[in-house]
């Protein structure tokens, strides 16, 4: 009888592979290696995060992945394949691929989209350039319908509305929305909550697990929030001057740290004390009670 030879694991591939990433940016005070030799990689479905205090490079990795460094002032060198096309060896071939199979969600909305167009007409754009052979009503049908998944009410009226006239959170989905024009394989996500409070903070999170589980596409979260990165992360990577100093599985790093400079990390994170009824009244300090 006739059998099937099994699939070799082997040819599986990574959505995002990247190996031995080194950055140099160019100063005016010399030469800044940013990033020093990075490997990781994210398979479908799967959220990774790099997480570090401000200056550690998360955010410059990421940049370099998508070749957004400023040309002739950043060197990089390495590996890092996005659904199989190599951006370092060839960094023309991230113009075919970001927008199309890979997307980014900046860290400030009120940056990345431009004040003096609409919201439809930016995520009109975003979509035409997925699907050029749309007219511009069907694209509208569609930024609507993205507008509705990403749980902005009245997606209708919203369409004619400028940055200006929508909150921080509703911005933030715009971006999602944005994201999401261009039917992504990987999403990369700058700091996408830094600047919301938590209650919109944690909507966000929310929504991008349901996409994530929905569409099943890859994630690489860049923050400095641990509480962020214990909500949506599978794995972690803490990076402190451009290296990895610990990486492992989120239950792991978080909660079982073998590296000093993440115990110190979790350290920094408040943690709110026992709420003490009995405290006598003039303890209170004046002002709160006014």
């Amino acid at each position: 009888m006739a059998t099937t030879e099994p699939t070799p694991a082997a040819s599986h591939e990574p959505l995002l592979d990247v190996r031995d990433l080194a950055i140099e940016l160019i100063t005016e005070h010399g030469v800044v290696r940013a990033v020093d030799g990075v490997s990781f990689s994210i398979d479908s479905g799967e959220t990774v995060t790099l997480i570090g205090e401000s200056g550690s490079g998360k955010s410059t990795t990421a940049m370099g992945i998508l070749r957004l460094l400023p040309e002739g002032l950043a060197v990089v060198s390495g590996t890092a394949r996005i659904a199989g096309v190599d951006t370092v060896a060839d960094p023309g071939a991230m113009s075919r691929i970001l927008g199309r199979k890979v997307s980014l969600i900046p860290q400030d909305p009120m940056t990345a989209l431009s004040p003096v167009h609409t919201v439809g007409r930016q995520l009109g754009e975003a979509i035409r350039l997925r699907h050029p052979e749309l007219s511009r009503a069907e694209a509208r049908a569609r930024g609507v319908e993205l507008l509705a998944q990403v749980r902005i009410g009245k997606p209708e009226s919203r369409w004619d509305a400028y940055p200006h006239q929508l909150s921080g959170g509703m911005l933030q989905r715009v971006l999602i929305a944005i994201a999401l024009a261009a039917e992504p394989v990987l999403l990369v996500a700058d700091e996408p909550t830094s600047a919301l409070d938590v209650t919109v903070q944690a909507g966000i999170l929310d929504l991008l697990l349901e996409l994530q589980e929905r569409t099943g596409i890859g994630i690489l979260m860049i923050t400095h929030d641990l509480g962020v990165a214990r909500l949506v992360s599978d794995r972690i990577h803490v990076m402190r001057e451009g290296r990895f100093v610990e990486s492992g599985p989120v239950e792991q790093v978080v909660d079982a740290p073998a590296e000093p400079y993440t115990r110190k990390l979790l350290a920094a994170v408040p943690v709110l004390g026992p709420w003490d009824e009995d405290a006598p009244a003039d303890s209170v300090p004046e002002e709160a009670g006014r």
